[in-house]
């Protein structure tokens, strides 16, 4: 175990052990100019936690979600009225954790935005189409004692979101520290990770013309908070995955930092398949190579041709110029780069129309948020 990693373990264990004081939160920054990423930590209950988040993104709230949805209803209008959205939630409620609800409620409360149009704007990923890139880097693979794992989130840039970026560090009462890389106000998970080293990454495989989907199962942006919530390890995460009741078409990768392994799966839903690292039934055979997983949409030619030049060598900047090798000109929304053994991250947001891939990969120190009881000099903190 590393040095930070030990360190990491030790905080968390202590506050696993003493338990959350209050609820709370601070915002802080990290990069700068056109880079710069707001970096909210929150800690209590879900709906203290939403509420913290509410409070410290106000206003981009405020000026996001409300315009976010009114634009999407009116590019798309029999796809995203309100209706549809509406009919979504009535399907996939069932199958997520009451505590997604209860941080609506505080987030609501906290941004001053109505719980409806919250709740819509989280139903838009469950009716949209996906296409993106990720894989896992472990053991031989990498230069350093450390899985790392890049998630590209390949989605339209017109409707802004890049311009209102959020990493959430959520430190809650019950379950595990975990990391959302997410947008002013979105609370379900396209990537992230836990302090247990779990991390998350997706591709979509639903193409738009399957529309309208069975939604009667779980969606995955509110299956993954499950797994950051709850599973301290690949075998819990997986037994997770197995059990929920899954929708639509996607390619996953989970991976473990602690015990660095990963895996990648194919949801097709009703139908899973689970394949690890150089196996034979994996959907990019022959094209694969011991400790790495990996799915590129489209893209698995020049990913794989950057693994095998890099097998053994891959660090983090090695990784991001992987995640870099697979980005799409003009659809590329942002991407995430996870140590998941050390808790670091860096996350890279499209600019205007200017691609993640093309933007600078800002650096986040996990580790360093996972005390609620020191708050970085110059932060933003409420009670």
């Amino acid at each position: 175990m590393s040095k930070s990693t030990g360190l990491a373990g030790i905080v968390l264990g202590v506050i696993l052990l003493a338990g959350v004081a209050s609820a709370g939160g601070y915002r802080v920054t990290a990069g700068s100019g056109d880079d710069e990423v707001p970096v909210v930590v929150v800690w209590g209950t879900p709906h203290e936690m939403g509420r913290a988040f509410g409070e410290l993104m106000r206003d981009e709230i405020q000026a996001f979600v409300p315009q976010a949805l009114a634009g999407f209803q009116q590019s798309e209008p029999e796809q995203y009225n309100d209706a549809e959205l509406d009919a979504a939630w009535e399907a996939i409620a069932p199958h997520t954790h009451a505590r997604i609800e209860e941080e609506w409620r505080g987030l609501a409360e906290g941004s001053g935005v109505d719980f409806e149009t919250i709740r819509r704007i989280h139903m838009i990923p469950v009716v949209s189409p996906y296409a993106c890139s990720g894989a896992a880097l472990w053991g031989s693979a990498t230069r350093d004692d450390a899985l790392f794992q890049f998630r590209n989130l390949d989605y339209t840039m017109h409707a802004g979101l890049q311009d209102y970026p959020a990493v959430v560090i959520y430190l809650p009462d019950e379950g595990h520290a975990h990391v959302n890389v997410t947008f002013a106000g979105v609370t379900g998970v396209n990537t992230g990770m836990n302090a247990q080293g779990i991390a998350l990454t997706e591709m979509g495989d639903s193409p738009p013309h399957e529309y309208p989907y069975d939604l009667d199962g779980a969606h995955f942006t509110f299956l993954f908070r499950d797994l950051l919530y709850d599973a301290g390890d690949l075998e819990e995460a997986l037994e997770l995955f197995q059990n929920a009741q899954h929708i639509k078409r996607y390619h996953y990768i989970i991976g473990d930092g602690k015990t660095q392994r990963g895996v990648k799966i194919r949801a097709h839903a009703p139908d899973l398949e689970i394949w690890t690292d150089n196996d034979p039934e994996d959907s990019a055979a022959p094209n694969v190579v011991e400790d790495v997983v990996y799915h590129c949409e489209g893209r698995d030619p020049i990913g794989f041709a950057h693994i095998q030049r890099y097998h053994g060598r891959y660090d983090a900047d090695a990784v991001i110029q992987l995640s870099k090798s697979v980005g799409i000109p003009g659809g590329n929304l942002l991407n995430a780069v996870y140590d998941a053994t050390n808790l670091d991250l860096w996350v890279a947001y499209a600019h205007g129309m200017e691609s993640a891939y093309r933007r600078p990969y800002v650096h986040i120190p996990m580790q360093e948020h996972l005390d609620p009881g020191i708050i970085p000099e110059g932060a933003t903190v409420v009670d």
